[in-house]
């Protein structure tokens, strides 16, 4: 069952990590959420995580148009409307490959998933929250401390990154009209799979190869929900969170 009065949010990459614990964090405040990602059994595990709440597990491949709009059919289909879309499915890719050594299928794949994924998702979305009644809604982007800062050997998610700020700027223009919000979380070493490596070594701008802190998952998760809960009116057009004592400010 959907509360009439919960509000409606869609979760790409909602099988693990960052994803998956935005959407167990809304799933537990009361909203109703659909759950993005390629494979289904990790979907069911996230909604497993919130037993009895309003989830939608939607199996999903943010690359490809015709998936994306058979996710937001689904969508609106099963809760009447979308208030919230959290565009985070991504990928890094090959790590530690040298520029001159990237496969151009590896380069096409980050960005197919990181950027073209996150603008058929923004633009299925926007085009919901601009027909719907009452109108508007919210996208919240997954960035990265990449979109500012790159590590070595990192270009195709550096590159996407630094586009997605762009896509988050002009969706956030564009959609002021129709009471669309747009924004930005740049992360920075919380706790995933996707970053395990960190506590055992990554390499640095130097040269040397060195352990970095990491935060909770959980302390991004409730940022995204302060950022998501906040009205229309008011928007975070970009948060950063990090763990404090990364090498991410200064020159160490």
């Amino acid at each position: 069952m959907t509360d009439r009065n919960s509000k409606i949010a869609v979760v790409t990459g909602a099988g693990s990590g960052i994803g998956r614990a935005v959407a167990v964090e809304l799933l537990r405040a009361g909203w109703s959420v659909a759950l993005a990602g390629r494979r289904a059994e990790p979907l069911a595990q996230t909604a497993a995580l919130a037993p009895g709440a309003a989830s939608l597990a939607v199996s999903a491949d943010v690359s490809r148009p015709g998936d994306v709009d058979a996710l937001f059919t689904a969508v609106v289909e099963r809760f009447g409307r979308v208030d919230l879309l959290f565009n985070n499915a991504g990928t890094f890719g090959p790590g530690g490959v040298p520029v001159e050594e990237l496969p151009y299928d590896a380069w096409r794949h980050v960005v197919d998933t990181n950027l073209n994924g996150a603008f058929l998702c923004a633009q299925a979305a926007y085009r919901r929250m601009k027909e719907q009644d009452p109108q508007g809604g919210r996208i919240i982007n997954n960035g990265s401390v990449s979109a500012h800062t790159p590590r070595p050997h990192s270009v195709a998610y550096t590159a996407t990154k630094h586009a997605l700020t762009g896509l988050t700027k002009s969706l956030s223009l564009d959609g002021r009209p129709y009471r669309i919000a747009v924004g930005q979380i740049d992360i920075g070493n919380a706790a995933t799979d996707m970053t395990a490596r960190m506590r055992t070594g990554a390499l640095q701008a130097n040269g040397e190869v060195a352990p970095e802190p990491v935060m909770d998952v959980a302390d991004v998760a409730r940022t995204v929900r302060h950022m998501a809960e906040l009205p229309l009116e008011a928007n975070v057009q970009f948060a950063t969170v990090l763990a404090t004592t990364m090498p991410y400010i200064g020159r160490g």
